[in-house]
């Protein structure tokens, strides 16, 4: 593909500071428009925001403008999607490719809003394609491992890491972390704030051909041996510095997929809590396959401060979405997944 595809980065916030940096340097994609969620960022030139040279252009929050610059798509990385934010821009005919807690739209959507976004796909003519690292793009893997086998048993995907490298104090307290250990609902907190994993679910279900019976939520938590400053928040002693959930989908009467996340925030934990700094991917069945991906900085990373590294956390949230635009824009009008694109590469990167 030569084209060279018109593009709206929405927010800059963790995500979107590295979605908007890959965006400026693919020769595919040009950035022409920028959203500002925040007022004190409107007016700015992108480029001073996110911390890179000036660019040209500037941050706004007049969606009517962003849209009249007719792009082929927005880059919409939120922490939390706005259903009605998305749904004008996909009924102005701009496709979009987010981070934003959307894979399939049935779990934090679902129902009415999620017949709103198809509705607003087939009135626009557009596409909406959601990802990130896990879930997202650790399921493409795992689907991917799967090619090779004549019978899954299981696929088993775990995120095992210390999760201080995402400093979103948000994100982290909706998963329970720095919450007291006896606290009413814990387990209900950790099933909503990871919710986007049954789109996962739903994802690797259809791309397999199965129907779900069922999909169950199970938690543990582990408490802090110590406080923990992390600078963005802190995990004081004897409050959640452990969440473990697990998302497993049903099918047939047997568990087809267990997909979940065993973290820690920065400190040690009480009892036995293994942390491999990876993502595990599992297929059981003929033959059963077995894959490690670690996330490791290039050679050339030199950060000043030991914060700087969540920016590794940020690109591999944020890359799957940048490297999908291509696709998006190519795509037919509707909800689209790894299931229903073509392979999406690093193209313009390498």
């Amino acid at each position: 593909m030569s084209k060279q595809y018109r593009v709206v980065q929405w927010n800059t916030g963790n995500v979107g500071t590295q979605t908007l940096r890959a965006i400026v340097s693919n020769p595919l994609l040009e950035l022409v428009g920028c959203y500002a969620w925040n007022e004190d960022k409107e007016g700015l030139d992108a480029g001073t925001i996110v911390g890179t040279e000036p660019i040209g252009v500037c941050a706004t929050r007049n969606i009517d403008a962003l849209l009249d610059l007719k792009p082929d798509c927005v880059c919409y990385t939120p922490l939390w999607p706005d259903v009605e934010h998305m749904c004008r821009i996909l009924q102005s005919g701009v496709n979009i490719a987010t981070s934003a807690h959307f894979i399939t739209g049935d779990a934090y959507f679902g129902g009415d809003k999620r017949a709103q976004i198809e509705a607003a796909c087939t009135q626009g003519n557009s596409s909406i394609f959601g990802s990130g690292m896990h879930p997202g793009f650790s399921n493409l893997m795992a689907l991917a491992a799967s090619n090779a086998c004549s019978r899954i048993d299981k696929i088993v995907i775990t995120e095992s890491q210390d999760a201080s490298g995402y400093a979103s104090p948000d994100t982290q307290r909706s998963v329970g972390f720095d919450s007291p250990m006896d606290a009413p609902g814990l387990a209900n907190m950790v099933r909503d704030g990871s919710l986007v994993f049954v789109d996962g679910i739903h994802m690797m279900a259809q791309a397999l051909g199965v129907t779900l019976d069922d999909i169950r939520f199970e938690a543990e938590f582990a408490a802090a041996k110590q406080d923990t400053d992390l600078g963005f928040m802190t995990i004081r002693k004897g409050h959640v510095g452990g969440v473990a959930g697990r998302w497993l989908g049903v099918v047939e009467g047997r568990v087809l997929f267990d997909v979940g996340f065993r973290w820690i925030m920065g400190g040690p934990v009480e009892g036995t809590w293994p942390i491999e700094h990876a993502y595990l991917l599992e297929v059981h069945g003929m033959p059963t396959l077995k894959l490690r991906m670690e996330i490791k900085p290039p050679p050339d990373f030199r950060p000043k401060d030991p914060l700087e590294y969540m920016q590794l956390g940020m690109v591999i949230t944020g890359l799957p979405v940048v490297n999908a635009i291509p696709a998006i824009c190519e795509a037919a009008a509707g909800i689209r997944t790894y299931s229903e694109l073509p392979l999406t590469t690093a193209k313009g990167f390498a």
